[in-house]
């Protein structure tokens, strides 16, 4: 077994050597990822691997528990499915788009976030109804601090809201703009590197992540991030400066 693959598996065996996978499990799982630079089929042998190990721990078996570490193990993956090798939009007709549905009941789904975030090295389009949570505020601010162009569109009426964390962002230098007509901006998606999709119900808020049952959908799908851009960018350049 290569080097990078018996790395994997004792990886697996550690992060599930206590029955569940953390914040910090993940993080130490999507580090490996990033640093393997996996292409599409040394993922694909990482999931197998993933199988293999909880086959061989659970047997039989389904514990309490023991699914979702497996779960989430080939979520991780499948994320850095989407971003390593994905090609531009222009060009993605040729590789196949992956998708991936998360929800607020199961998914944390702030740390997904924040890693699109924090994985992004050219540009995000955010276009929210309403900013409150601070965790996501932080990895905004994070991305810009790296240089990442960031554009975010949100609603007036909320963007007054106590706890709304636009003025902030804006005073980072972060480019804002708020939507003034009579309808609500209603949307919660975001665009990272124009290469990935981010879409569903869910706000970037406390209550969204704490509180509500949201879902989202990640995706490399280039049709669907072709129509996205359009109308992120019809909507910017409605909105005054």
């Amino acid at each position: 077994m290569p080097l990078e693959q018996e790395q994997f598996v004792r990886l697996v065996d550690d992060l599930w050597g206590d029955g569940r996978l953390g914040r910090a499990d993940l993080a130490e799982l999507t580090t490996f990822l990033d640093d393997s630079d996996a292409d599409e089929h040394a993922l694909g042998v990482y999931r197998h691997l993933a199988f293999e190990r909880w086959q061989a721990r659970f047997g039989e078996r389904i514990e309490s528990g023991s699914l979702d570490l497996l779960e989430e193990t080939l979520k991780r993956l499948r994320l850095s499915r989407l971003k390593n090798g994905q090609a531009p939009p222009s060009e993605a007709h040729a590789t196949p788009a992956h998708s991936e549905a998360y929800f607020s009941s199961v998914d944390d789904c702030v740390a997904i976030i924040a890693e699109l975030l924090g994985r992004s090295q050219h540009s995000v389009d955010i276009c929210v109804f309403t900013v409150t949570d601070d965790r996501l505020s932080d990895a905004i601010a994070r991305a810009h601090k790296r240089d990442v162009a960031i554009r975010i569109i949100t609603d007036d009426d909320k963007a007054g809201d106590l706890g709304s964390d636009i003025d902030r962002l804006a005073s980072l230098g972060i480019k804002t703009r708020q939507d003034r007509t009579d309808r609500h901006m209603h949307h919660k998606f975001a665009i990272f590197d124009q290469q990935i999709l981010l879409n569903g119900s869910y706000n970037w808020t406390r209550g969204a992540a704490d509180r509500n049952l949201e879902n989202f959908i990640v995706t490399s799908d280039a049709r669907l991030l072709r129509s996205f851009s359009r109308e992120f960018e019809r909507l910017w350049d409605l909105i005054d400066h």
